[in-house]
């Protein structure tokens, strides 16, 4: 399974280079506003890696997510 990003993310820029996967970049929203986004096919929740998910570890506002099922 693959983490998500909300819109809420205020690209901060550490959840990008955290991640062993290279999953995470920076994506231009409709809005224009930019955020970062995971590639489901890249993320692995860093197993293997580490313990836990850097990127939710680093995010200061929590919006890096389990999708809902």
């Amino acid at each position: 399974m693959s983490l998500l990003i909300t819109q809420d993310c205020i690209n901060c820029d550490m959840c990008g280079p955290e991640c062993p996967n290279q999953a995470i970049s920076l994506t231009l929203m409709a809005s224009g506003k930019k955020i970062y986004q995971i590639n489901p096919d890249l993320c692995t929740e860093c197993e293997g890696f580490y313990p836990q998910p850097t990127c939710v570890a680093v995010c200061p506002i929590d919006c890096v997510i389990y999708p809902p099922a």
